[in-house]
């Protein structure tokens, strides 16, 4: 998948908007797929993010969380853990399908993507273990290189 174009997909936010990848155009993109709402490893992934936001926000780069949720659920997490980045709901699996995110139970597996202004992916990271952490310093380089 590195070095190919992106997937692109439109899902629905936490607010019922439409959020479309190619309109991303021109910022660096960061994905992330998670199992499930309201999880510990989970939580412990997206508070990561959530805590470090100022990074992504200095590298120019728009993080999505992604998870087959529906809107409703990543709501109400998104409100209790004071995420400051959009969660989106792939409730038809496509997307996580797409992107080969997906466990066979149903659920997105934990995976990172960093896509760069032109839509093209730079870094990929799927999980098969899904009580594993994403390699946020791997990312991080993964942006800074786009710089």
């Amino acid at each position: 998948m590195v070095g190919n174009q992106a997937p692109d997909f439109t899902l629905l936010d936490t607010t019922e908007q439409q959020v479309t990848l190619s309109a991303q155009k021109g910022k660096n993109v960061v994905l992330f797929f998670f199992p499930k709402a309201f999880t510990s490893v989970c939580t412990e992934e997206l508070c990561t993010v959530r805590d470090n936001f100022s990074q992504y926000e200095s590298l120019n780069a728009q993080v999505f969380g992604i998870s087959v949720d529906p809107t409703d659920v990543l709501a109400s997490y998104k409100a209790e853990q004071n995420y400051n980045f959009p969660l989106l709901s792939d409730s038809s699996r496509e997307v996580s399908r797409a992107y080969d995110s997906l466990y066979d139970a149903g659920v997105s597996k934990r995976s990172a993507f960093v896509i760069d202004r032109e839509g093209v992916v730079q870094y990929a990271e799927v999980l098969e273990d899904g009580f594993q952490q994403p390699d946020f310093n791997a990312i991080n380089k993964a942006l800074v290189s786009l710089q």
